[in-house]
């Protein structure tokens, strides 16, 4: 036996056995608090999240509202489709990444495994089209053309296909009608994006994981009209995933239908005639460089004069909207955005910008009468302008002698604006400005509405620019550094202007103002900006918001919100001045005037129709002149231009000629046929839309302008020429 005695080891085994009852005590306590917390002090929360993890819930994508024209014709509206979409969360579950199933389901689609395996993939910087730019947790439409034999293969056989579903959905659709694309207008959809959905889940409009977006165009803008709300259902189910009943069902809203003041007939003419003038003028030859014309992208808008109502609108190149439909393919979108494709997204009436040319005269006139200049006194009109030891010319050098504004306008005199340019420029102190300069040419300008935004109900509008003072000094701010880099006395010609601009980039110089006062020099503007400025000469001097919407239309066609146009300013000049200006413009197509040879030299209505016009042809550095041609009558505005395309009359005469032509009902010799007439007078009445959605909408067949084409036959055939060779023929 041992002679230890017990009490030798007593202290220690104590300590050690209270350090183990505080361990285990205070983990008991932990448990009980813990339990305490979850059962009593969270209870009720946890019990009715534990509930929601056995509620499945059933999104019904609410049906897209339809965009129609100020007839009725749909633009855009929908159509049921077999669509087939794989669900991107089961397939990564599978120890393969659902590759099996995918390549199953390309043999029975007719596509090859890459193909659907592209579509499934999520978009990121690195990630060319096509791809998932959606949400990854909502089926993928894999395509929406599916065959009644192809979407029974995948449901008779649903144990070889697992996440893949085959079934009826609206689909968008545009269908185009008389062949009237109006892409760029209408824009397009796409797939909502998990940081759309974070963003507006607080707002009054949230987005589902099944919603698409719209994109560019109309269904960008009105987008929230025409979205609807997507139907919910939630059904109780048990562990096994069984249904035991019915939780919650919101059915799905269609979306509203937006009524535009597009007209499908006047959009197909204003489609086909710019597409016309541009393949035309390409046959015709520079006489400068001796090469033929590029014509490599154009725009037209026609608008209502009085209320800013956009008619039609048509930029090229163009594109097909349906190529978005159900996912676009990746030679689709390389040939949509790729450098090489001349960009057919952009819509030129509203994002292409180009130097004025003598279209801006207008503003040079109106900012001569508001410097105190007498519109009917007599300005030279010599053959050039001499400022030091630069000359500049008259078009093809022609001088007109002593004239009056509205004269220099009937001639497009260059020389009477660049004199009046300079004379404000010198005023005004030069290069060592006043500290109450006027600048009533750049002023004027502004005024117009040039270098801001119309404020039309389309996205991504750009502001053009007027090279005034300030913006002069902010360009030699941003590019001083690299200037003065690159700048060096003596050099080479680009050296020689770097070092120049260095220096003295941020000076108004007499030849800027010079240049200014024709649309020449740094100065651009848009399609959409000359419209609205004309269109305000013609209706005494209102400057109009332009707006392509007309009414907002619920899905029982029992509430009309409408669209009502918005005044944002007037004309900076008198109403006399406006008549003064009109009275030029006038001018312009008649006997002598620069447009008078598309006009009343061949049968334009003078007398009934009272026609005005401004051609202009700007020069563009390192590129052949652009077409700018501004027309209005008392009704209607129509802008005009092709870049890379010669004259203004030259180029775009014919089709704006037939463009009105189409409008009035008039034949090649001015005479007048109402019933053929498309829009003698603005549309004002809307569509009705019955109580089911329906609408008795007019048909439309392609527009025809060789009136010789056989009746049924549809279509324009490629050898049509524009021309004046006979009048306008619709089929309604």
């Amino acid at each position: 036996m041992s002679n230890i005695p017990e009490t030798g080891r007593t202290p220690r085994v104590q300590i050690r056995l209270i350090v183990i009852q505080v361990l285990v005590f205070s983990l008991l306590l932990t448990l009980l608090g813990r339990l305490w917390y979850l059962q009593i002090r969270n209870g009720d929360e946890y019990t009715d999240e534990a509930r929601s993890n056995h509620v499945q819930q059933v999104v019904q994508p609410a049906v897209r509202g339809s965009i129609l024209d100020a007839r009725g014709v749909p633009l855009a509206d929908n159509e049921t489709r077999l669509v087939v979409s794989a669900s991107r969360t089961e397939l990564m579950r599978m120890k393969d990444r659902g590759k099996a199933v995918l390549t199953r389901l390309a043999a029975v689609l007719g596509m090859t495994p890459k193909e659907v395996m592209d579509r499934v993939r999520l978009c990121d910087a690195k990630t060319p089209q096509p791809c998932w730019n959606g949400s990854p947790y909502q089926p993928i439409p894999i395509t929406d053309e599916a065959t009644t034999q192809q979407a029974l293969q995948i449901r008779e056989r649903a144990e070889d296909f697992p996440g893949i579903t085959a079934e009826p959905t609206a689909v968008r659709r545009y269908p185009a009608p008389g062949k009237a694309r109006t892409a760029q207008v209408l824009g397009y959809l796409s797939p909502v994006t998990d940081e759309e959905i974070e963003k507006a889940k607080d707002t009054d409009s949230p987005f589902l994981r099944s919603d698409q977006v719209g994109r560019s165009g109309l269904e960008r803008t009105y987008d929230k009209y025409l979205r609807g709300k997507a139907g919910v259902t939630r059904y109780e189910v048990d562990n096994l995933g069984r249904v035991l009943g019915e939780a919650e069902n919101s059915p799905a809203v269609p979306g509203a239908t937006v009524v535009t003041s597009i007209d499908a007939r006047v959009q197909a003419v204003a489609e086909y005639e710019l597409a016309s003038a541009m393949k035309n003028v390409r046959k015709e030859t520079d006489r400068v460089t001796g090469r033929p014309y590029k014509a490599d992208a154009g725009a037209v808008v026609v608008m209502e004069s009085k209320t800013g109502r956009i008619v039609a609108m048509a930029s090229q190149p163009d594109y097909d909207p349906n190529a978005w439909v159900g996912g676009i393919s990746a030679k689709e979108y390389a040939a949509l955005t790729g450098k090489d494709s001349n960009f057919p997204l952009l819509n030129r009436a509203i994002q292409g910008q180009a130097p004025s040319g003598s279209v801006f005269k207008v503003v040079s006139a109106s900012a001569a009468v508001r410097a105190g200049h007498d519109f009917n006194d007599r300005y030279n009109c010599s053959a050039s302008y001499s400022l030091g030891s630069r000359s500049f010319a008259n078009f093809e050098s022609k001088g007109h002698g002593p004239i009056t504004l509205g004269e220099a306008l009937k001639y497009s005199c260059n020389t009477v604006f660049y004199r009046l340019g300079h004379q404000e420029w010198t005023k005004d102190g030069g290069l060592k400005p006043k500290k109450d300069a006027k600048d009533w040419f750049y002023r004027t300008a502004h005024d117009f509405g040039f270098g801001s935004e119309t404020g039309i109900d389309l996205p991504n509008e750009v502001t053009g620019r007027i090279p005034d003072r300030q913006w002069k000094q902010r360009f030699w701010e941003a590019n001083k550094d690299s200037w003065c880099k690159q700048g060096k006395k003596g050099g080479s010609y680009v050296e020689q202007i770097a070092y120049e601009n260095c220096l003295e980039g941020n000076q108004l110089k007499a030849f800027d103002s010079i240049n200014f006062a024709i649309g020449q020099g740094d100065v651009l503007i848009t399609p959409i900006q000359l419209a609205t400025a004309y269109a305000a000469i013609s209706n005494g001097g209102t400057l109009y918001e332009p707006t392509v919407g007309k009414a907002v239309i619920s899905p029982d066609g029992k509430k009309v919100e409408m669209i009502t146009p918005k005044a944002r300013g007037r004309l900076p000049v008198d109403a006399e001045t406006i008549r003064d200006l009109d009275k030029g413009l006038q001018s312009v197509v008649e006997p002598g005037g620069t447009a008078s040879w598309r006009f009343t030299q061949v049968g334009w209505p003078q007398d009934k129709i009272p026609l005005r016009a401004k051609t202009g042809t700007a020069q563009v550095y390192g590129k052949q002149t652009t077409s700018w041609f501004a027309t209005y009558t008392d009704d209607f505005t129509i802008v005009m231009t092709i870049s890379q395309g010669g004259t203004g009359s030259g180029a775009s005469g014919p089709a704006v000629r037939n463009i009105y032509d189409a409008l009035y009902g008039l034949d090649d010799a001015g005479n007048q046929d109402l019933k053929r007439a498309l829009l003698p007078t603005p549309q004002k009445t809307l569509p009705k839309i019955q109580p089911d959605g329906s609408i008795d909408a007019p048909a439309i067949k392609p527009y025809d302008p060789k009136s010789q084409i056989p009746e049924g036959e549809g279509g324009v055939t490629d050898g049509g020429q524009p021309g004046l060779a006979g009048p306008p023929v619709w089929r309604d």
